[in-house]
């Protein structure tokens, strides 16, 4: 059965819109209130941050940054206190308080920019507390994890003074070098050019012995050899001349066969 079609614009928009009017005012309102909402937040989160950095900006002691972190959490002022929280529960060695302050700002923040920051000071923090060898993994980690960031060679000149304290020089060269192969140009490879000119290894090369060379050849029989050279003996000591003897002493002795026979 053939269908009719019209081909008048005016006709078709006048049916599509009956049909479909309910659904685009829909949709238009629904933009709208998108439009709206997003808006009023992004005027709140502005509001907000400001009031959180002015906070942050009058804040001084430890319970002013504890007090933007309560009340502003997730902003970026509440980060930067927890930074400056930690800062000054280092200064009053309190550095177990002060990592589990930069732990939970690495854990509300995993993207922050000042995570490798962070994490630099909890290492500080644990070579602090005396436990070397937590402080040289943590160095170790941060500088294997982000080796393009501008903290890794800031740890690894950290680790070259930690080997040193362990008194583990060789390993601390090899940081020294592998600074000044991949970081030549950052500004701890003077440092790392200092500490490998202080560093001595701990083990000196042996010198090497010098073997006597081999007694030539010959086909000289052994009794034509030269002998070894002997100690010489002391010579005898001589025993001074005495004084030479008067014209009374001076007496030739003759033997008895060439005496001259006495006269009769």
């Amino acid at each position: 059965m053939p269908t009719l079609s019209s081909t008048d614009p005016v006709l078709e928009t006048q049916v599509f819109w009956d049909r479909h009017s309910k659904k685009v005012l829909a949709a238009l309102i629904l933009t709208v209130l998108v439009v709206a909402a997003w808006g009023g937040y992004r005027i709140y989160s502005a509001r907000r941050d400001a009031a959180a950095a002015n906070l942050l900006t009058a804040a001084k002691t430890a319970a002013d940054f504890q007090k933007v972190i309560a009340q502003y959490p997730g902003t970026a002022a509440a980060g930067s206190a927890s930074l400056f929280l930690a800062e000054e529960q280092r200064k009053e060695k309190k550095f177990s308080e002060a990592n589990a302050t930069l732990q939970l700002f690495i854990d509300k923040n995993p993207q922050h920019q000042m995570k490798g920051t962070a994490r630099m000071a909890m290492a500080a923090n644990l070579e602090s507390l005396g436990k070397r060898d937590e402080a040289l993994a943590a160095y170790q980690r941060l500088a294997a994890d982000d080796p393009q960031g501008f903290t890794a060679p800031v740890a690894m000149i950290s680790q070259v003074h930690t080997l040193k304290e362990k008194n583990q020089v060789d390993e601390a060269r090899k940081v020294c070098e592998t600074i000044l192969t991949k970081y030549r140009e950052s500004l701890v490879a003077n440092e790392a050019t200092r500490q490998l000119r202080l560093l001595k290894p701990a083990t000196p090369p042996e010198a090497a012995t010098v073997k006597p060379p081999p007694a030539p050849t010959t086909n000289l029989p052994s009794f034509l050899l030269r002998p070894p050279d002997l100690p010489t003996a002391a010579s005898p000591a001589v025993a001074p001349p005495s004084a030479a003897p008067t014209a009374s002493k001076r007496m030739r002795v003759v033997p008895k066969e060439l005496a001259p026979p006495k006269k009769r």
